[in-house]
């Protein structure tokens, strides 16, 4: 069991698939800012047991993951919020086959989400071999980064709703 109270950030997806790598890159600025104690940042390549494994036992969880749309527009961030209590089967919104919705899922079932899940899905346009974010992808980037920083403060002053 992971600790209550902590804020889990999680970075989704392959840093060598191109747009997919879009949560990596996140992760990795918010890795250089001071955050707030109990702050956990991992990166995980959208497996829902380790999601699960990521998530658990966390007031607030905020996953950053790549999306596809059609049709897209490469850079367009789409923020969901999900409260435990209030969860009734969110869409997929991964790139990836099995993911983020299904982890969702689960996670409902099991009795293990987050207090408060909050879901930062990125549109991109290149998700081939190789690394480098697509340009429109790679602008979203610092936006992002500053409105994560955002959560994870808000997050970090809201008390605790679970018991401890």
């Amino acid at each position: 069991m992971q600790r209550r109270g902590r804020i889990a950030v999680i970075g989704v997806g392959n840093e060598f698939r191109r747009d997919d790598g879009v949560g990596w890159a996140v992760l990795a600025r918010l890795r250089e800012r001071s955050l707030p104690p109990g702050t956990d940042l991992a990166t995980c390549d959208g497996d829902p047991g380790r999601l699960i494994g990521l998530w658990e036992g966390a007031r607030l969880a905020i996953v950053v993951d790549a999306a596809h749309a059609h049709p897209g527009t490469p850079g367009r961030v789409h923020r969901l919020e999900l409260d435990a209590g209030l969860l009734d089967r969110p869409p997929t919104t991964s790139s990836h086959g099995l993911g983020l919705g299904e982890a969702v899922e689960l996670a409902r079932v099991l009795g293990l989400l987050p207090e408060h899940l909050v879901v930062y899905a990125v549109e991109g346009t290149d998700s081939a071999l190789g690394t480098g974010l697509s340009p429109a992808v790679a602008d979203a980037v610092e936006p992002l980064v500053a409105a994560v920083a955002d959560e994870i403060a808000r997050g970090a002053d809201a008390p605790a709703r679970g018991p401890a």
